[in-house]
């Protein structure tokens, strides 16, 4: 038997079976309950089908069917812990319905021995009980093994394991032809059997009774079997309803999370059937996509870089700018989620994003003239002019890609902080003039880390600046320049910024 590739999860071993589904107290208090109910239901049930049950006294009958589920209970206690751990995990639910049904076949034959040897009962009385305990050990069966699934199911939640999938299982199509055909025959037998010892007893009691309370006797015995059968199903529908809830939520939750581009989460395979596969195959596509997804980040991240990395090769800067850039600005946007800032737009998604778009900050320069982007010296004012053209060349060429492409949140807080980091918050700032929260907020962070950078690094025109003498020129601009709360957070941060500048040196530095 071959075993499908389940490899994407851990696998449940049997030390977890153990500790996760082991025949504990409150299983134990749910097997007692449930067999309690059965020798209640089966004392009424022979009472009303066997006139040889009805002659003994309740104390009778009731102590050895008591004696035989006691006995029965203990046995399926010890089978438990002794060899349905030895099973594979996938076919315990399975083997545990066998198991049950088994069981209560044992003690029926032991009963109808014990009956017809002790009591002298006719073997129709016999088959008549053994009938009313396999219909409700079939119940049981089908409880019990739910039962198990469900543990098995908020097991695997916890721990995030899964259950080894077989590609021979019982289909669920099969499972439930099984269950209605074992049901509509279980039904039928002991609603004619109860008739049959009613037709019998009318006949017999002639005149002395009435039709009407006849009928009434007949009628009551009846609804009280279709009840108690009804009560069964609607609690088998109930509980195999809960397990499959759990399924669909989690393949509900699964889905949405890999449809926002979240591919970090699997599905537990806790049913060795359909459902189980459909986990399966779920768990493929979102390693598939996952590792797409990948290609295509690692793809773009390159690309980003080099096109970066090109357009500082044309500057009087480096390509360690870009890489220190880059870190201040993913620095300072945590430090303002950890001082309460801010919070609403600065998810870990979007601050991924903007570290990854910040590199893309200088694009526009590819536009400006070697004369005036490589002089050694200070510009003129004219030639200043030009060299700000830069922010909204940037922009406008990455406007032109998110239009082409269609919305693309990287892209568009790549224009924003192409187009925005020279904005100042007092509004004197390029190329728009923005003014404050008008100012995008990857743009106002953008400002402040490539100010930084300028300052302590060397340029033609200027040496490398100290850090405290970059952070004084900062708090000057405090306001004026940069957003309050971003200086504010700078100041929280300032020792990650040294620690960013010392890791990415210049070359030959």
């Amino acid at each position: 038997m071959n075993t499908l590739d389940t490899n994407l999860m851990p696998i449940i071993t049997s030390d977890d079976f153990n500790e996760n589904t082991r025949f504990d107290k409150a299983y134990e208090r749910q097997v007692a309950i449930q067999y309690l109910i059965i020798v209640v239901l089966i004392c009424f049930y022979g009472i009303q089908v066997c006139p040889f049950i009805e002659s003994l006294s309740i104390y009778q009958f009731a102590a050895s069917l008591f004696g035989m589920i006691a006995l029965q209970f203990i046995i399926k206690r010890t089978l438990y812990h002794k060899y349905l751990s030895q099973f594979s995990i996938a076919k315990v639910s399975r083997y545990l319905f066998i198991l049950e049904l088994s069981l209560f076949l044992f003690t029926s034959l032991v009963l109808t021995f014990y009956n017809t040897l002790v009591y002298s009962f006719p073997i129709g009385s016999g088959l008549k009980l053994m009938l009313g305990l396999l219909v409700l050990g079939f119940f049981s069966a089908i409880i019990f093994s739910l039962a198990w699934e469900k543990r098995l199911i908020d097991s695997s939640k916890v721990s995030k394991q899964q259950i080894p999938l077989e590609e021979n299982y019982f289909p669920i199509s099969q499972k439930l032809t099984f269950f209605v055909s074992l049901l509509i025959f279980g039904t039928m037998a002991v609603l004619l059997l109860v008739l049959n010892k009613d037709l019998d007893w009318i006949a017999q009691l002639g005149s002395d009774v009435s039709l009407f309370e006849a009928k009434q006797a007949v009628l009551a015995e009846i609804v009280f079997i279709a009840v108690t059968l009804l009560l069964y199903i609607l609690y088998i529908i109930h509980t195999y309803s809960k397990n499959l809830g759990s399924f669909l939520n989690s393949e509900k939750e699964i889905l949405k999370s890999a449809m926002q581009g979240n591919f970090d989460k699997l599905l537990p395979i806790f049913t060795n059937d359909e459902f189980g596969e459909m986990a399966h195959y779920t768990n493929n596509m979102i390693l598939g996509l996952r590792a797409i997804t990948s290609e295509l980040n690692q793809a773009r991240d390159a690309t980003i870089y080099g096109l970066a990395t090109l357009a500082e090769t044309r500057d009087n800067e480096t390509g360690a700018h870009i890489l220190r850039t880059q870190h201040y600005v993913k620095v300072l946007a945590e430090t303002l989620v950890k001082t309460g800032r801010l919070n609403e737009e600065l998810t870990v998604e979007n601050i991924d994003l903007m570290y990854k778009s910040a590199p893309l900050h200088d694009i526009g320069k590819v536009g400006i003239p070697d004369r005036i982007l490589l002089k050694p010296g200070k510009l003129t004012d004219e030639e200043f002019e030009i060299m700000k053209t830069h922010a909204q060349i940037g922009g406008d060429a990455l406007y032109a890609t998110e239009k082409l492409l269609g919305e693309n949140s990287f892209l568009n807080y790549a224009r924003e902080i192409a187009i925005s980091h020279h904005e100042k918050w007092d509004g004197t700032g390029y190329p728009m003039g923005l003014k404050g929260e008008a100012i995008p907020l990857s743009g106002r962070l953008m400002a402040l880390a490539d100010v930084y950078d300028a300052l302590i690094s060397k340029r033609v025109y200027k040496p490398a600046f100290s850090h405290d003498k970059a952070k004084n020129i900062i708090l000057e601009g405090k306001g004026k320049h940069f957003d309050p709360s971003i200086v504010d957070a700078f100041l929280h941060c300032e020792i990650a910024f040294v620690k960013i500048r010392e890791t990415f040196t210049d070359a030959g530095k």
